[in-house]
């Protein structure tokens, strides 16, 4: 273990009640983006500490992505960036930053090859990295470790390297709960050691926010626990502005019932691609139209299941069948072995009975506006991965999640560096705890609301009935949200989820602000009011606090 983490785990309770830390480059996030931005900026000479709310490389989206990553690698048919570039932008429905997106298709080659060489274990077909074709790809592109291993293999790969490297000081139950300023430039960042409850000041001469999206706003999401959209939230306090809120993308088929224990309620996509599963209405009738093909793009497909649900011919539970009854128990052994037994232990056997599926928040396509640098707005403040809006503008690809952890947060980690490298350390004072109050609300229950409300009026279909409706339940709630005390124990779980709830408050009025002004239904983004695509919304649309009113602009 090293020293800044013994300091934080074992003696900051014995301590000052106030701590303080520095590095020259400050990383908030251990996902793929913050472990791959970390070593980066390390070998680029600086001295990193990664930070985390949860462990450092468990927490986040990556460790639980069990499918593929969209690459142009050429191992199994000739490809270039250039032909993913175009499916990217042909994914962001006319919405993509295209100069973020030729870099994540450029970039990619090298960072996947980079993670070969220390062992990640891409699959291999005759020597050669095997290349699957997932929908929105023109040709087989995306690899994988196993149909349900990739992720928690690259995080591993990734946790491995940084015990390997003396640069950088890793901590996790650390809580960044807002960032540090000095005359409009980014100086590190304040947090809260979530064992003892102490508060700690980071200084640092760069910031890299690296903490994912923001699925936990809604009731059923794929991703972790701690996925509340932090990130969004310290950046646009900062000064930062966000962009392209409202697309927020839902996996078509989430699982639904029968109950599954224990296993990812997104596992059903690699069944598809390797066993060509079939979407059924209640009528046991195809809608897709794929024929025996999984071709759809999620958007595409998200808002198909729904609309058979809409016209009540949806599954008992509210979704639509999901059937492999077509494959042989010897075909679904051979391609998916044990995991067959786990689902049996569930009850579910796949030759015998249909499961139901149902759209899931899954990922977002919105986020901090950077540049190629990924520099925001604010002086030595960048981001990194899923926090990181624009690249994939109305709909992202399949399979562009973990290229754009890798590639963006190799780009923040190298200029971050660059940046410390010329800077001097700046000093941060540690701040007075606020006084701690009885709180006026239960924020679990809350939260709970909160995410419901999210489901019901700023889910994958919208209107300006429902999204009047979310931002009226926002608006009452706002000053319950507006500051939050000191923890007063340590592990102080509701002083945790009155944090949460102020940053999930924050996040959600983004998303629904800029979903009820966008007229119009793009990718991801579906109005039943406006069910055309408009030619004179082919723009983003940006967000930023002026003093404590938020502005959207675009």
């Amino acid at each position: 273990m090293n020293g800044e983490a013994e300091l934080l785990r074992g003696k900051i309770g014995g301590l000052k009640p106030t701590h303080q830390l520095s590095a020259e480059v400050l990383v908030i996030g251990s996902g793929a983006a913050g472990m791959y931005a970390a070593l980066a900026a390390a070998r680029a000479g600086a001295q990193v500490l990664l930070v985390d709310r949860s462990l450092i490389g468990r927490g986040g989206a990556t460790v639980m992505a069990q499918m593929t990553v969209a690459v142009a690698l050429g191992e199994e048919v000739p490809d270039t960036p250039a032909h993913h570039l175009a499916d990217t932008l042909a994914a962001g429905r006319g919405l993509c930053d295209e100069a973020l997106s030729r870099l994540l298709c450029e970039e990619a080659p090298a960072c996947i090859r980079e993670l070969d060489a220390w062992g990640v274990g891409w699959a291999r077909t005759n020597g050669h990295i095997s290349q699957v074709q997932a929908p929105g790809h023109d040709r087989p592109r995306c690899v994988y470790v196993d149909f349900v291993n990739t992720g928690p293999a690259l995080s591993k790969t990734l946790r491995t390297h940084l015990q390997r490297t003396a640069a950088v000081r890793r901590t996790g139950d650390l809580l960044v709960t807002e960032l540090a300023m000095s005359d409009g430039v980014c100086i590190g960042a304040h947090a809260v050691h979530l064992p003892t409850g102490e508060a700690v000041a980071i200084a640092a001469k760069a910031t890299i926010v690296a903490t994912g999206g923001l699925t936990r706003l809604y009731a059923r999401s794929s991703a972790s626990i701690n996925m509340g959209g932090d990130g969004y939230a310290l950046a646009l306090r900062a000064g930062a502005e966000l962009i392209d809120m409202e697309f927020v993308q839902f996996f078509p088929i989430g699982h639904l019932s029968p109950r599954l224990v224990g296993m990812d309620p997104i596992m059903w996509d690699p069944f598809r691609y390797k066993l060509g599963g079939r979407l059924l209405n209640a009528e046991r009738r195809e809608f897709l139209g794929e024929e025996g093909r999984y071709a759809t793009a999620r958007d595409h497909a998200t808002y198909a299941i729904l609309s058979e649900v809409a016209e009540g011919r949806g599954s008992p539970h509210g979704g639509v069948w999901l059937s492999f009854e077509h494959c042989s128990e010897a075909q679904l052994r051979t391609a998916f072995g044990p995991i067959i037994d786990r689902l049996a232990a569930n009850g579910i056997d796949l030759t015998r009975q249909s499961i139901e599926v149902a759209p899931i928040a899954h990922y977002h396509m919105g986020g901090i506006a950077v540049d190629e640098r990924m520099q925001t707005c604010v002086p030595h403040l960048l981001a990194a991965g899923e926090a990181v809006g624009g690249a994939n503008g109305a709909n992202r690809l399949s399979g562009n999640a973990i290229t754009e952890a890798l590639v963006f947060g190799r780009q923040a980690g190298e200029r971050a560096a660059a940046l410390a490298a010329r800077t001097a350390m700046p000093t941060l004072a540690p701040r007075a705890a606020a006084p701690s109050a009885k709180p006026d609300i239960n924020p679990a229950a809350e939260i709970v609301r909160l995410q419901r409300l999210m489901n019901e009026h700023v889910g994958p279909l919208r209107s300006a009935e429902g999204l009047a409706r979310a931002l009226e339940h926002l608006e009452a709630l706002r000053d319950a949200c507006t500051g939050v005390p000191a923890p007063r124990r340590a592990l102080d779980s509701e002083w945790l989820d009155r944090h949460d709830l102020r940053n999930m408050h924050a996040v959600a009025e983004c998303v629904t602000r800029a979903a009820a002004a966008r007229n119009e239904s793009r990718g991801a983004h579906q109005r039943h009011d406006f069910p055309q695509t408009a030619s004179d919304w082919q723009r983003h649309q940006r967000l930023r606090l002026a003093g404590r009113e938020l502005r959207l602009e675009g």
